[in-house]
């Protein structure tokens, strides 16, 4: 099962293992599912129109949930977290993201 858990990104939030990994945790608005959404920040994002900063856009979408929220991160000139913004859903923190999975476990346990 551990071997399952990395092979597909279970557990927390960045690791030590995944260093150019940046996660957030999204609820679409309307769902109880939670969203792990991983950003590389060497592949992912682009330059911004203004030729010096960096942004990402990922629209996110659940298993269980097909609501979509959009997700808009930006960053500086050195590629470090500056700013994100939501439509459609909310941010919340890894807790949320394990607390829905064990819920999950539980409900297929059941």
């Amino acid at each position: 099962m551990d071997f399952l858990k990395r092979l597909f990104g279970g557990g927390g939030s960045q690791s030590s293992s995944d260093p150019d990994g940046l996660y957030f945790y999204v609820r679409p608005k309307g769902c109880e599912e939670v969203v792990r959404v991983r950003i590389n920040r060497m592949n992912d994002i682009s330059l911004a129109d203004d030729g010096e900063t960096f942004w990402v856009h990922k629209s996110v979408r659940g298993i269980k949930c097909r609501q979509t929220a959009e997700l808009d991160i930006y960053f500086d000139r050195n590629r470090k977290l500056a700013n994100s913004e939501i439509k459609d859903g909310d941010l919340v923190d890894a807790r949320a993201y394990e607390e829905w999975m064990a819920g999950q476990d539980q409900a297929a346990q059941s």
